[in-house]
Formats: C-alpha cells, sequence, structure tokens
C-alpha cells in the first residue's frame, strides 16, 4: 500500500528513541522529511543521518521558547509541518490519594501544554492546505487507568480530550487527529520499569517479564517497529477518514474495546 506520505514533512516530537523513534522512522522509510527531535541533540542528528531526508535538532519540548525554534527551524529545511506527532516525558509515578496541586500542574505542564502549543504552531498552516495529520502518542491508560499513575492518567486523559474535541473542529479542512496507545512494547523504558519492579518485589527480571508477558493475549511484548507502522498508517492518506479517534497497540492488553 503507497501511504501517500512522500515529500510530507513531519515534525516527531521526543523522537531519539522509543516509540516516538518508531513513528519516525516509519515515516521516513515512507519518504516523508523527518524533523528528529529531543534534548539529545547528538543523538536527533545521528538518527536523521540514517534516513533518506531529516534532520535532527535538539528541543525541550516542556520550553515554549525551545518549541517555537524547534519549529521554525523545522519549516525553514522543509516547508510548513504536515504531520505533527506528539510525544514527550510523563510525570513521576504517584496515587490519587496523595496528589497535590503542584503535580497536577506539573501534569498540565507536561502532557498537555506542549502540544496545545504545537498544534496551535502547526494547524493554520495544515487548514489552509486542507490537508494534515495530528498523532499523539499517549498511554492505555487513557483507556483504563493505570495503578499509581494518577498524574499521568490526569494529564493524558486531558490531552486527550482536548485532541477529540479538535478532531471534529478540523475533519471538514482535511486535517485528522488521533491517539495512538502503545501497551508493553520492548523499549528502554519498558525495561527499565521491569528491572525497578524486580527490585522493589525482589524478583529476578525475567520472571516480571514472563508476568507481565502471561497478561498480554498476544503473549509478547510488542516490537516498537510495529507501533511505527500503525502509526504510519494514521499519517497517511489512505488513512484520510480516520479522526478522533483512539487506536490500542497493545496485543489485546486492554479488555475492553
Amino acid at each position: 500500500m503507497d501511504l501517500g506520505l512522500r515529500g510530507r514533512t513531519a515534525f516527531v516530537g521526543a523522537s531519539t528513541a522509543g516509540l516516538g523513534r518508531a513513528v519516525a522512522e516509519a515515516l521516513g522509510r515512507e519518504g516523508a522529511n523527518v524533523v528528529i527531535t529531543g534534548r539529545r541533540g547528538a543523538q536527533a542528528v545521528a538518527i536523521a543521518a540514517d534516513l533518506p531526508s531529516a534532520i535532527g535538532l535538539e528541543v525541550d519540548l516542556l520550553d515554549r521558547n525551545s518549541r517555537g525554534a524547534a519549529i521554525a527551524a523545522a519549516e525553514q529545511a522543509f516547508g510548513p509541518i504536515d504531520i505533527l506527532v506528539i510525544n514527550g516525558p510523563g510525570p513521576k509515578a504517584s496515587p490519587a490519594a496523595g496528589l497535590t496541586a503542584a503535580d497536577v500542574e506539573t501534569a498540565f505542564a507536561q502532557l498537555v501544554a506542549p502540544g496545545q502549543d504545537l498544534v496551535a504552531r502547526t494547524l493554520p498552516a495544515m487548514r489552509a492546505r486542507r490537508w494534515g495529520r495530528i498523532l499523539a502518542i499517549g498511554s492505555s491508560g487513557v483507556a483504563a487507568p493505570l495503578d499509581n499513575l494518577a498524574s499521568s492518567n490526569l494529564g493524558r486523559a486531558a490531552l486527550a480530550g482536548y485532541l477529540k474535541t479538535l478532531a471534529g473542529e478540523v475533519a471538514g479542512d482535511g486535517v485528522t487527529v488521533n491517539l495512538l496507545l502503545p501497551g508493553r512494547m520492548a523499549t528502554d523504558r519498558v525495561a527499565a520499569l521491569d528491572t525497578a519492579t524486580a527490585a522493589r518485589m525482589g524478583l529476578d527480571v525475567d520472571e516480571v517479564r514472563q508476568r507481565s508477558e502471561q497478561s498480554i493475549p498476544a503473549g509478547r511484548y510488542g516490537d516498537p517497529a510495529e507501533f511505527g507502522a500503525a502509526g504510519a498508517f494514521l499519517c497517511s492518506a489512505p488513512a484520510s477518514y480516520i479522526t478522533g479517534i483512539a487506536l490500542r497497540c497493545d496485543g489485546g492488553l486492554v479488555r475492553s474495546l
């Protein structure tokens, strides 16, 4: 299938590792001009060098001025942004009963404000050209809130609500807005979480992973490349009638439809 992405320009947040990188590389393989971003500027440049048409930028996505400078650099290199992939770090683990006002502010500052700002900077040109894709890399916590991740659940649900509202407003302009929700993917972050769980429970890390895999109907962790392919499709021309959805790429982990 031709995804119709050749020559399109994609700005991918936090794409020097993990799922952001997987989506960026999938878009690059489909012929898109890709803007790799992250705090590790040298890593961003190295990843971009391996793609057919890409640049790497050092960006602090939590800083408004840094975001603005990155968008400006991307547009100078490739022209207006066609595809915006919202992605970034989440807040610390925390129980709901222990949340403070500062925790709530941090959740919004990390998970809602950066995405909204990036949309505000790129959406007008998408609407003017009557073609655009906005994709947020979220969490399965949007569909089923995760224990001890109250700040993340709060912020990601707020972002999802904003994007769902936006999807209905811009669909007539040829702009789609979707979320892609990972389950247990084989990333460095998930490996670190498994290691931390093993240490906390006094278990071998392999046992922790086996227990986790047993909770997934597919019986394994997902390959980031699988997630990246799903992301590239949602950003594609053939997906032009898919908007306002939260698609799970989780091997059946979340039991709801």
